[in-house]
């Protein structure tokens, strides 16, 4: 038997058509497969698993924070959504985003479906933010959520020269 037997699929082509889609094995191999992949998505990159910044690479909604000197700007993609749909709170240095993304179909006309349904939260821990003068914004699918820092936080910021050597 070859090696390529083995394989249901190539990147060319389709299912092969003796394998039945509904066959419990088959279908273990599918999910077993779509596990490993989320899990090792992020490894090999900068962080360690647990902290706040490795928590993006396995949870919904993916985040984008970016700063400058006087806001820091949090940026989540919500496709599918409205902002009727989505929650944003801020209490006690935690960021909270939560919604909830509603299948557009019955589960009767679905064959097959990697897209994601469900209730979602996310958690964003920070410090020295304004929270009472918090904005957020939603266009095109993407929330943004602009933070002013506090004038203790612009104060404490020391720069450390670097030496030529």
């Amino acid at each position: 038997m070859a090696f390529r037997d083995l394989i249901p699929w190539s990147r060319n082509q389709e299912l092969a058509p003796t394998r039945d889609p509904f066959d419990p094995f088959f279908t273990l191999h599918r999910e077993m497969n779509r596990l490993f992949d989320d899990a090792f998505r992020g490894f090999g990159s900068f962080g360690r698993v647990g902290s706040p910044l490795m928590e993006g690479r396995f949870s919904w909604p993916k985040i984008e924070l970016s700063e400058t000197d006087n806001t820091l700007t949090v940026s989540a993609e919500l496709p599918g959504l409205t902002e009727k749909d989505v929650q944003v709170e801020i209490a006690n240095g935690v960021l909270t985003l939560k919604g909830e993304k509603r299948a557009e179909r019955t589960d009767e006309e679905r064959y097959f479906s990697e897209r994601y349904y469900g209730a979602f939260e996310r958690q964003i821990p920070l410090e020295g933010i304004a929270e009472d003068k918090a904005e957020a914004s939603f266009r095109d699918g993407v929330l943004k959520i602009t933070l002013p820092k506090t004038e203790q936080v612009r104060e404490n910021v020391k720069r450390i020269p670097i030496n030529k050597q």
